[in-house]
């Protein structure tokens, strides 16, 4: 089952784009999209992006069904649909060489697929760190779950306390930064503004962190004796992420 539903991903991904384009195959190909992205909304919690592929698949069809839809709608809404067509005089256009418009489609295009690659920049595993992980073509390849304890240190006096995210976070908020190193980050940065204001001074950020990567025992994740306020956030390598010491098949 796990290797029909793989396939069948890949397959509907690879072809989708030419079906919907393809007039004769276009209503069939909207078809799958809707079956497709109902499903990834019943077996994953993706919040709205099902939703919006769906709706925005309506792109490849021609104007023609877009004012039976805006007609529907105004007449259930009650709205006169004549606030939906455009009926200003546009200005001419003006005529761009087309030296110009193929110099930026080939930037725009050689953006797009080298973006992607940048992870091969860094050292370590990329689930693991996920420096450059997004944009990078990988679409639920791992699961994560991580806990991350943070202490606030008074660096002149060692005193020392810990702090409750649910002050601060939501559980979904804190679920989602507990394996995510930037988000660690930026969290430990907002902590120290937090504190500072509170009157408290020359203070340090360590976080206690562990996360588990795609069924794996949870494993230290953050060097807890890096005082996360002193670090930057920028593209290059985060030397305070612990290495993986794992290995993972495949891409």
């Amino acid at each position: 089952m796990h290797y029909a539903f793989s396939w069948i991903g890949a397959g509907y991904d690879l072809f989708i784009p030419f079906l919907l384009l393809y007039r004769p195959t276009r209503w069939f190909a909207f078809g799958l999209v809707v079956v497709f992205h109902v499903l990834t909304r019943v077996l994953y919690p993706i919040g709205m992006f099902p939703y919006i592929m769906i709706v925005s698949a309506l792109i490849f069809f021609d104007s023609g069904l877009h004012h039976k839809i805006l007609g529907t709608l105004s007449k259930w809404l009650k709205i006169n649909k004549n606030i939906f067509d455009n009926n200003v005089a546009l200005p001419p256009k003006k005529t761009v060489p087309n030296s110009l418009r193929y110099a930026l489609l080939s930037l725009f295009f050689t953006i797009q697929l080298l973006f992607p690659w940048r992870y091969l920049a860094y050292p370590g595993e990329l689930f693991w760190t996920e420096e450059g992980y997004r944009f990078s073509w990988r679409v639920m390849l791992m699961e994560k779950a991580g806990y991350a304890q943070f202490k606030v240190v008074n660096k002149k006096s060692g005193k020392w306390f810990y702090v409750d995210n649910t002050d601060f976070l939501t559980s979904f908020q804190e679920k989602q930064m507990s394996f995510q190193p930037d988000f660690i980050l930026e969290y430990a940065h907002y902590l120290k503004e937090h504190f500072e204001s509170q009157g408290h001074q020359d203070i340090a950020i360590y976080v206690e962190s562990n996360v588990a990567l795609n069924g794996r025992l949870s494993r230290t994740y953050i060097n807890p004796e890096v005082d996360l306020a002193q670090e930057k956030e920028s593209f290059k390598h985060k030397t305070w992420v612990l290495p993986f010491n794992d290995e993972i098949k495949g891409i």
